[in-house]
């Protein structure tokens, strides 16, 4: 999903009840099949941002902060999925999506390599990264 898409998402979240940050990150993550959960650095200032339109409210319990919908907010989230469907829908369709996935995996890991690993282990990676490089373009070539 794009970063714009968080807004939304967070939006129809909502519908099925109040959370919090970590759930709803969960629950969009859940929804997708583990395509995309959005990080905390997207999801606070979106919600934020949607408490700021007065779209939903916000309460502290036990250290946790909560948000709910407005009325407002309801109405926003119902006209979205009425006229577009559910925004993580785009994601379960992406023929991509695992795709996108995938490389962000890879990268997550050749920055662990790259900043824990010896000399030997980090040109190991860069090698095993150009050979999964030069796959992908022959696999663009095949199609």
């Amino acid at each position: 999903m794009r970063r714009g898409d968080v807004r939304v998402a967070l939006l129809v979240a909502l519908l099925d009840g109040p959370a919090h940050g970590y759930e709803l990150m969960s629950g969009l993550e859940e929804r997708t099949g583990g395509r995309w959960r959005p990080s905390p650095g997207s999801v606070y200032p979106s919600l934020q941002m949607l408490s700021d339109e007065g779209l939903v409210t916000s309460t502290e319990d036990d250290g946790k902060r909560t948000f709910a919908l407005t009325d407002a907010g309801r109405t926003a989230a119902e006209e979205r999925v009425a006229t577009q469907g559910l925004p993580w829908e785009d994601v379960e369709r992406s023929a991509q999506a695992d795709l996108w996935s995938a490389v962000r995996s890879l990268d997550q890991a050749a920055r662990q390599v790259g900043s824990t690993g010896s000399p030997e282990v980090v040109a190991r990676a860069t090698e095993a990264v150009t050979e999964a490089r030069k796959a992908l373009y022959r696999l663009l070539a095949e199609d």
